[in-house]
């Protein structure tokens, strides 16, 4: 029993005695047993976490819970015990001595750490932004994803650099001019870059759209990192850089949730003023007789050369092309119908021709001619 007691005195008397690196034993050991509990409170408050997640209910504030959990997922635990180490050596004092090296260690590891993080929540971020909730495209949100981690390790190494005494100016001067020369080379391949993403975030087209621009009229059928695909009323496939597309003025029959129609016709100038009067009438009937329609006018407009000029507008409430030339053509022929049965004709160009003939004496002779 002496012997035990005498033996644990000499080990104290020992580390209390002794030192490592200016420090002594005792110290390091409370370093030790601080960045052990740091290091387990940092475990336990994950773990807590994780538990309070699954038993939230269901609902956005769960989606933002998750995200916030897939994000803390991303934590480098060897950067967390480290980070753990010196901030309790930094409580102990045993790191006094390198105090400036681990202030630069310390700022190293955090950015690395808050690096990682930000890294995370961009993908998690863009995937729920574009592809879940606005619906974009897979490949946008992996783009732009791309491009933003290059900005954030880029901003970051060159932080942790400036901290330890690197002159950024100088480094960054040096690559801007590499820079420069890679870009001139890969210019139509980077503008056809930002047109795709400007295409998944503005989104002025999807796929199945039908649009018109210039000469060209389709669907489409592929969005692609540098070009889009269309399918023509032809049959042919189009392929059109997305830089150039996106210099048109396109026009997107999609989305289009009404159609306006404008049509006349010309009716002969011998009918009677009271059938005329009664013509916007019969347009008018015409038109609501039809589904999927609004009737907006019908007048005389104007008086043409071969008769009197009658203009209608309406609106077919579809998209649908066909349905809309399917309405035109029953108007059409309920128009034929009902002004055929008024005894009101449809005018037909007409051309008279005065011929005359000279007689003795000046008299003339006349005889009109019509085709």
């Amino acid at each position: 029993m002496a012997a035990s007691f005498i033996g644990r005195r000499c080990g104290v008397h020992w580390i209390t005695s002794h030192e490592l690196a200016g420090s002594p034993l005792w110290a390091w050991l409370l370093t030790a047993l601080l960045a052990a509990a740091l290091l387990i409170a940092a475990r336990l408050f994950l773990g807590l976490a994780r538990t309070r997640l699954q038993q939230h209910p269901q609902g956005s504030a769960r989606g933002g819970l998750a995200a916030a959990l897939e994000i803390l997922g991303r934590t480098s635990w060897l950067v967390l015990f480290l980070i753990a180490v010196l901030l309790a050596a930094r409580i102990t004092g045993v790191i006094a001595p390198w105090a400036v090296a681990a202030s630069h260690l310390w700022f190293v590891l955090a950015a690395l750490q808050v690096a990682l993080w930000a890294d995370r929540a961009i993908a998690v971020g863009l995937v729920r932004a574009l592809v879940n909730r606005a619906g974009g495209r897979a490949v946008t949100a992996m783009l732009l994803a791309l491009l933003l981690r290059i900005v954030l390790w880029a901003m970051t190494v060159l932080a942790m650099l400036d901290n330890l005494g690197v002159n950024v100016t100088a480094l960054v001067a040096s690559l801007g001019i590499g820079g420069v020369a890679v870009a001139l080379a890969v210019q139509t391949i980077l503008s056809d870059l930002f047109a795709s993403i400007a295409i998944g975030l503005d989104k002025p087209f999807e796929v199945g759209d039908f649009i018109v621009f210039g000469a060209v009229a389709g669907s489409i059928e592929h969005i692609g990192l540098k070009t889009t695909r269309i399918r023509s009323l032809g049959g042919e496939q189009i392929v059109c850089s997305n830089t150039e597309l996106l210099k048109q003025t396109i026009q997107n029959y999609k989305r289009m949730q009404q159609r306006r129609i404008v049509f006349g016709f010309t009716l002969a100038y011998r009918t009677p003023p009271d059938s005329v009067a009664a013509v916007p009438g019969i347009v008018r009937r015409q038109i609501e007789t039809q589904d999927d329609t609004r009737f907006d006018r019908a007048h005389l407009a104007s008086f043409g050369e071969h008769g009197l000029v009658f203009e209608a507008v309406y609106y077919v409430m579809l998209a649908d092309y066909n349905r809309y030339m399917d309405i035109q053509q029953r108007i059409n022929l309920g128009l034929l119908r009902e002004l055929g049965a008024a005894d009101i004709a449809f005018a037909v160009a007409e051309q008279h021709v005065r011929v005359s003939r000279e007689r003795p004496h000046g008299a003339t002779t006349e005889a009109s001619r019509q085709p």
